[in-house]
């Protein structure tokens, strides 16, 4: 599986290195990358971009990456984030944004080696959990984190992913998609809706949104419990 790695950094020079380091690892390990890099923390905030590690400079221009970072953290609690930056004196402060790890500039190769042994670890377990989807052009295996939620129309549920403009459709039932899930971090909000609450930004009193931006609503029925689990689940998480 190809590892999607996104580089915030606004110094070309600099995310050249990055990226080098990034497919020289890569190849040592046997792994595949896939490499997006970001020049501002503006983009990296106002635009989606799943991603597997985050390499965050903290230097930028206008919104600086700490304050990109708490960002990410409101809608996104998961994400691996590593500070690459030559400001050392943040490096207290990145463990208020549950950072995984801090590299001060100019990055080693044999240093960001041993980082990334540490980074790939987690970034391996969070991916681990896959969902085989039959769908109409054969079987889709995504991996859990990536499902934004499910809803169903007619007679077809649609996957929604990150990333993806169109949703995933298979035959079933939303009632079976909620049970599959409900153990995984998944919570059905209405008659016709099952979300992922890994991958809710804001959670207000008739309804939430997603990462992707997607408002939905909660049913008056599920709305009382569906409030009840979203506060459950982001006390655990903080």
């Amino acid at each position: 599986m190809a590892y999607r790695i996104l580089i915030v950094e606004d110094t070309p020079a600099e995310a050249d290195a990055l990226h080098a380091h990034l497919n020289r690892y890569a190849a040592e390990k046997g792994l595949d990358f896939t490499v997006t890099v970001l020049s501002s923390a503006m983009e990296f905030v106002s635009t989606s971009h799943p991603a597997d590690l985050i390499f965050m400079d903290i230097d930028l221009p206008g919104i600086n990456g700490m304050e990109a970072a708490q960002i990410l953290r409101e809608r996104d609690g998961e994400t691996p984030l590593v500070f690459v930056t030559n400001l050392a004196q943040y490096a207290v402060s990145g463990y208020q944004v549950d950072a995984l790890d801090f590299m001060v500039k100019p990055v080693e190769y044999a240093d960001f080696a041993l980082r990334m042994d540490r980074a790939m670890h987690v970034v391996k377990r969070s991916s681990a959990e896959t969902l085989a989807l039959p769908t109409a052009d054969g079987v889709r295996v995504v991996r859990l984190a990536d499902v934004l939620y499910i809803d169903i129309v007619k007679h077809d549920l649609h996957y929604h992913l990150a990333g993806e403009m169109e949703p995933l459709h298979m035959r079933g039932t939303i009632t079976h998609a909620a049970s599959q899930l409900a153990d995984k971090g998944f919570l059905k909000i209405a008659a016709s809706c099952v979300i992922n609450m890994a991958q809710v930004a804001r959670i207000r009193a008739t309804s939430v949104v997603m990462s992707d931006g997607t408002e939905l609503y909660y049913s008056r029925s599920q709305r009382k419990a569906a409030l009840e689990a979203l506060a459950a689940y982001v006390g655990r998480s903080v």
